[in-house]
């Protein structure tokens, strides 16, 4: 599989606080206009764990044969949700594997005129793990953990987790405990030097951080919701590719529900080729019981659980890190219902 890495250049250029600016931007809302069953169509992901029905339905073939062969799929890989709002404003990626931050942070930006919720992905896979010697949130204080970015889904987790314990922090790293955003290869690198007593990460690197940095688990955040289950990763579509190409959008969940079957299926091949390509994106392949351990601790679905990103919304609000956001409109699951009520399965909700 070709990675199209489109987070340099201009993309970046555009930077955070200009994303407000999108009326000036790309025609983000779109027009309606006739469907073509050629074009091309691009899909963004992360090399994580929570972001397999991409990595695996790419590579594996299940969005070619939705599609068809008359359109043309490109790739771009991010490692936080700052860069892949950038690259959604843009104009860059058509459809997104995300986490609620950034879809809830897109949507605030642009006034709800950026993107649309299709689907879910993953639900749970993530963990605050921490290094020998730290044994409660007590333990915690003076000390410092990673988060993959700021205002991303697990920093708004680790703050609002370590708010509840009593403990202060910033954006700039100071307070209580201190928060370092960083990439999780680098988090990784840092837990075992030392440079960092732990992590709030989403698999496999939690379970990597385990095994690598001789870490352990203090927190499992399915522990902190209701009936253990949360949403970690989101399918979204930018509006304007939404409305122009509708039957391409169809086309791309009827793939997305064939990849959530073969790796139900076969879960092995499933993991090879998720490490295979975490790999070759990020430099560093998890092992073979390394993913199969982080395999277990996440859950890959179609339904968004709107109730929980809701939640998670509302904890970014309380933080400061996000306005208190309306987030009607955010949904648009009607193509995906109607394949699951074709399949047989129960339609999901958008709240």
């Amino acid at each position: 599989m070709h990675i199209n890495r489109l987070f340099a250049g201009a993309v970046t250029a555009l930077g955070v606080l200009a994303l407000t600016a999108c009326s000036t931007g790309p025609d983000l809302a779109g027009s309606a206009k006739a469907d073509s069953p050629s074009g091309t169509v691009t899909i963004g992901y992360f090399p994580n764990v929570t972001h397999a029905p991409a990595i695996v339905g790419l590579a594996g073939g299940e969005y070619r044969r939705a599609l068809g062969s008359k359109v043309t799929i490109k790739t771009a890989t991010f490692n936080s949700g700052t860069e892949e709002v950038e690259a959604l404003f843009a104009g860059s990626i058509d459809i997104g594997f995300s986490g609620p931050s950034f879809t809830v942070t897109a949507w605030q930006k642009s006034g709800g005129a950026a993107l649309k919720v299709i689907a879910g992905a993953a639900a749970d896979g993530v963990d605050l793990v921490v290094r020998a010697g730290i044994h409660s949130p007590a333990d915690l204080k003076g000390k410092t953990i990673a988060t993959p970015s700021l205002g991303n889904t697990q920093d708004v987790a680790a703050r609002y987790w370590l708010k509840q314990q009593g403990f202060a922090t910033d954006a700039q790293g100071g307070g209580d405990v201190h928060i370092e955003p960083q990439d999780n290869a680098s988090a990784l690198t840092a837990l075992q030097t030392g440079a960092i007593d732990g992590a709030w990460v989403p698999e496999p690197w939690a379970t990597r951080m385990v095994d690598k940095a001789g870490a352990h688990v203090l927190v499992d955040e399915a522990d902190l919701w209701p009936g253990k289950l949360f949403v970690t990763t989101n399918v979204v579509v930018r509006t304007g590719f939404l409305k122009q190409h509708p039957q391409q959008v169809e086309d791309f969940l009827k793939g997305l529900l064939a990849t959530l079957d073969a790796m139900k299926k076969d879960p092995n091949a499933a993991q090879q080729t998720v490490a295979a390509q975490i790999g070759a994106i990020s430099g560093s392949t998890p092992k073979p019981s390394e993913l199969a351990s982080s395999w277990k601790n996440v859950v890959f679905t179609a339904d968004p659980l709107a109730g929980t990103l809701a939640t998670q919304a509302q904890h970014a609000t309380a933080l400061g890190l996000l306005p208190k956001t309306d987030l009607t409109g955010l949904y648009d699951l009607a193509p995906l219902n109607a394949l699951l009520t074709a399949r047989g399965d129960r339609p999901v909700a958008g709240r």
